[in-house]
Order: structure tokens, then C-alpha cells, then sequence
């Protein structure tokens, strides 16, 4: 069974590994071009494109600027069997994702409807929801919108960011690829209950900022604002990362707990310009 990855960040990397090493790799995969990173601009392979040459530098990979006719032309010549796509980036138009003869597979990290879009990981720590899980779906030209191939739950831990969250997920994502792939011409498809549908969106720098008053009664004791900068420290970890102002300076909130007495206890934090302090 022949199929191309479509993948990007670490979610995808996960996923895409365990499921070489579990003996089912890609007969090509796509990611985004390499970029410039960090402060000084290093040029920089995406998590994808990292893990599969670690892991099988045999596989073909793809870096696409766009999905243009060019690109149609190359994937066309693979002759896939199905494609899978998981956190990928970009939005595939309707005449690629119905190259393969057995459709386009999503790795979706909700369970849907609930939660389509981009940030559901971290939106499902922000609603204190204490499971999430994957959804296996037949794509199509609408966000997250085809028919559920399959689910599974997992439960979000209380020490959970959205990072550990993730990479969980992401395990579990490639588990039911795996057992998927050996029944893939028996998929039975259920439609999404569109009146049950949610949405999350782009996260920006800005959701992430902490006030510094609702800071403040967090930690003598305010359980309300406590739990709410808790979940908001633990959703945007490690990126862009829940922030205040202290002393005119911005500052990190990088790690803190929930006590006993329903306050909020900063653990690490860091202050701009300087290094990461535990306290």
C-alpha cells in the first residue's frame, strides 16, 4: 500500500517516525521549504524533513513553496495508493486530494467536529476538557470537514502543556495508522455532526499575555484566575509561551503550579533579555 506523508511541525515528525519504524514508510513525503529560524536566521529543515532523513534517508521528500500544477505533475507520477496528511500547513486544493485512488487520510488531534482548525491541542487544555483524542477522516475541501474513519480518546493530564499534550497525541495518531493501513479498502465512513462542530484559530502572541492584576490575585489565592493562568501557562508551552509585565519588563511564564490552597505558584519564569530562573 502505497502512500505520500503530508506533514510539518513536530506533531507530524512523531507521527511520520513511528510509522516507519513500525515497518510502513512513505513512499514520499511533502513538507514545508526550509527556513530561517531564531535570532540569527539560520536556515533551518522542518521536523519532518528532519526525522525522516535521521530516520530513512531513501525516502523522497518534497519541499513545495506551492501546490502548483508543477507539483500536481510530480505527486501524479508517484501513483499513490492514498495520501495522509497531519498538521501539513498548508490547505490541499480539491484536484490533489483526488489523486489517490483511496482518497486523502487526516491525523486530526480532536475529537471531531469538535475542535477543527489549527490550535486544537492547545484550545482543549484553555477549556479545562479532561480528554481530547485523535480522529482518522477522510478529507475533504472543507476544514476538517469529511467523514470519521476512526476515534480514539485520551485523557489530558493536569501537568499536561501543550507540547507533552502533543507529542502524545501524536503516538497515538500513528498507532491507529498503523492498524488502519492493513484494513484500508474496508474504512467504514461516518458523517460529522455538523450541529456539534467547533472551531479554534491561530494563536498570536497577544492571547498568550497574562494581566498583571489577575497574576497577582492568582497567587493570593483567587482559585478562578488561578486555574485560568494555569491552563493558559500550560496551552501556549512552550509556544509563544504566557506572558506578563513586571517592573516594566516583559516576563515568561514559563512553569507553575496549582496549590492546595487554590492559589497559582510560579516555578520558572523568565525575564526579557536573561536567562530561564526557577523560583
Amino acid at each position: 500500500m502505497k502512500f505520500v506523508f503530508f506533514g510539518t511541525p513536530r506533531f507530524a515528525s512523531i507521527v511520520i517516525g513511528r510509522l516507519i519504524e513500525k515497518g510502513f514508510p512513505p513512499v514520499a513525503v511533502v513538507t514545508n521549504p526550509d527556513r530561517p529560524i531564531g535570532r540569527k536566521k539560520i536556515v533551518t529543515p522542518p521536523p519532518v524533513k528532519k526525522t525522516c532523513l535521521k530516520i530513512n534517508p531513501h525516502i523522497p521528500i518534497l519541499q513545495p513553496e506551492k501546490l502548483d500544477e508543477n507539483f500536481l505533475i510530480k505527486i501524479r507520477e508517484i501513483n499513490a495508493d492514498f495520501f495522509l496528511i497531519a498538521a501539513y500547513g498548508k490547505i490541499l486544493p480539491k484536484e490533489l486530494l483526488e489523486i489517490p485512488r483511496l482518497g486523502t487520510i487526516g491525523v486530526h488531534p480532536s475529537l471531531l467536529p469538535y475542535l477543527r482548525g489549527a490550535t486544537p491541542i492547545q484550545s482543549a487544555i484553555l477549556s479545562g476538557l479532561s480528554k481530547t483524542g485523535i480522529s482518522l477522516f477522510l478529507v475533504d475541501e472543507k476544514m476538517d470537514h469529511g467523514p470519521i474513519i476512526s476515534q480514539e480518546k485520551l485523557d489530558i493530564h493536569s501537568h499536561d502543556n501543550a507540547e507533552s499534550l502533543s507529542d502524545r497525541l501524536a503516538i497515538l495518531g500513528a498507532d491507529m495508522v498503523a492498524s488502519l493501513i492493513p484494513e484500508i479498502k474496508n474504512m467504514n465512513l461516518t458523517e460529522q455532526d455538523e450541529s456539534e462542530a467547533t472551531f479554534t484559530g491561530k494563536i498570536s502572541t497577544d492571547d498568550a499575555y497574562i494581566e498583571p492584576e489577575e497574576l497577582k490575585k492568582a497567587e493570593e489565592g483567587n482559585k478562578e484566575f488561578a486555574e485560568m493562568i494555569d491552563r493558559k501557562i500550560r496551552a501556549y508551552s512552550p509556544e509563544p509561551g504566557a506572558w506578563t509585565i513586571r517592573d516594566n519588563k516583559r516576563v515568561k511564564l514559563l512553569n507553575a503550579e496549582l496549590k492546595n490552597d487554590g492559589s497559582l505558584k510560579l516555578k520558572s519564569i523568565q525575564v526579557e533579555g536573561k536567562k530561564p530562573i526557577i523560583i
